[in-house]
C-alpha cells in the first residue's frame, strides 16, 4: 500500500487539524500515512530566521481565526488552550522511540497528545504529561520516561528533524505524496488531486 508522508509538530493547531484530515483522506484513497516529526521552532526560528507565526503582526491574528473556522469546516473538535511556554520535545522524543518499535503505537500516542493540547487544553511539555497519555496504550511508562531523557532519544529526534529539513520541510502540516511536497491543511485538495492524477492540469 502506497504511503503519504505527514510531517507534524503537536505544538501547531494546523498540524492537529491536518493529522485528522490526512487520515480521513488516506482511508478514502486506500493509502497509509507515515507520521514524521519535525520541530517548527527549529525550522521557523533557526533555519528560516522568522518569528513564530502567532507573534507575527497582522498574520498572527488571522491565523488564529483561520484555525477556528477550519476546525468548524472540517467538523473537528478544537479549542485554543491559552497555555504559554509549551514545547513538544518530550512528546516527539517519545514518538521517535515508540516508532522504532511500533509505528502504529507511536501514531496513537501522537494523536492523544494532539487531543490533549488542542481539545482538552492540557499541557504536553513535561514528561509526566506524556506519561499520562501513554499509560492507556500498553506502554512501559517508567521505561519510556527514562528513555526520553537519554542522549539516544535526543539524538534520534535531532536526526529526524535534520532529515525533515533536508527534505525541505519548513512548516506543518507538510505532506509528501508520491514525491510531491504539499504544505498546509487548507491544501488537502492538492494532496488528493495529485494522489489520483499525478498531474496538475485538470483532466479534459
Amino acid at each position: 500500500m502506497q504511503q503519504i508522508e505527514f510531517y507534524f509538530d503537536p505544538i501547531s493547531p494546523f498540524a492537529y487539524l491536518g493529522s485528522i484530515q490526512i487520515e480521513r483522506l488516506a482511508a478514502r484513497l486506500n493509502r497509509q500515512v507515515e507520521w514524521k516529526p519535525v520541530l517548527i521552532g527549529v525550522t521557523i526560528l533557526k533555519v528560516m530566521g522568522l518569528k513564530p507565526l502567532p507573534e507575527t503582526p497582522l498574520k498572527g491574528p488571522y491565523l488564529r481565526h483561520d484555525a477556528v473556522r477550519l476546525a468548524e469546516y472540517f467538523d473537528v473538535p478544537f479549542r485554543y488552550h491559552g497555555l504559554t511556554g509549551i514545547n513538544s520535545l518530550a512528546a516527539l522524543r517519545a514518538f521517535v522511540l515508540l516508532k522504532e518499535r511500533d509505528a502504529g503505537l507511536a501514531k496513537l500516542l501522537a494523536q492523544k497528545v494532539f487531543s490533549r493540547l488542542w481539545v482538552r487544553g492540557l499541557n504536553m511539555t513535561e514528561t509526566d504529561d506524556i506519561a499520562d497519555e501513554a499509560k492507556d496504550l500498553g506502554v512501559d511508562v517508567p521505561m519510556l520516561l527514562r528513555d526520553i531523557e537519554t542522549d539516544y532519544a535526543k539524538d534520534a529526534l535531532k536526526r529526524q528533524v535534520d532529515a525533515a529539513i533536508q527534505a525541505g520541510v519548513f512548516g506543518v502540516p507538510y505532506f509528501v505524496v508520491d514525491g510531491e511536497p504539499i504544505w498546509g491543511v487548507d491544501r488537502m485538495w492538492m494532496v488528493e488531486h495529485w494522489a489520483i492524477r499525478h498531474a496538475w492540469r485538470v483532466a479534459q
